[in-house]
């Protein structure tokens, strides 16, 4: 299941699910996300779709799902499905970038202020941790930024 972020689980959030956004859907969605209000024929030229009808078969799937609604100016973004991401307007930031920035500030802090005269194996300890837990923030963020 697909967890809405910044709102309460409802009939219509429960029956978002993974499969459900695959594909072309998911496409939709993310280009829907990153350009505000469109069109059927934004989302056709925009994604390269064959026609207007299958990006049409995609807008009204999501509106099903109650994703999107439509207004005035197009189609527009009414529940955020992705998962670990912090939304700023219309950027989309994996909430693992905060660990990275941590663990990048920790591991500094420790190399430039902490190093002791003699390396002892406490500290080495500190320092292969770190690195590790860098790498594996690193990982994860790199993860999250292939979805978006």
């Amino acid at each position: 299941m697909t967890r809405i972020l910044g709102d309460t689980p409802s009939k219509g959030a429960s029956e978002v699910s993974d499969a459900s956004l695959k594909g072309t859907t998911y496409r939709v969605y993310r280009y829907m996300l990153k350009h505000g209000p469109v069109s059927i024929s934004d989302v056709q030229k925009g994604l390269g779709l064959s026609s207007p009808s299958v990006s049409q078969y995609h807008i009204k799937k999501l509106l099903r799902l109650g994703l999107i609604r439509e207004e005035q100016e197009g189609y527009v973004i009414d529940k955020v499905v992705l998962e670990n991401v912090i939304r700023i307007r219309r950027t989309s930031i994996p909430m693992q970038t905060a660990y990275v920035a941590f663990f990048c500030v920790t591991l500094l802090i420790l190399l430039a202020f902490l190093r002791p005269a003699t390396i002892r194996s406490v500290y080495f300890f500190a320092v292969v941790v770190n690195v590790a837990a860098l790498g594996i923030s690193l990982y994860e963020t790199g993860k999250t930024l292939k979805r978006l």
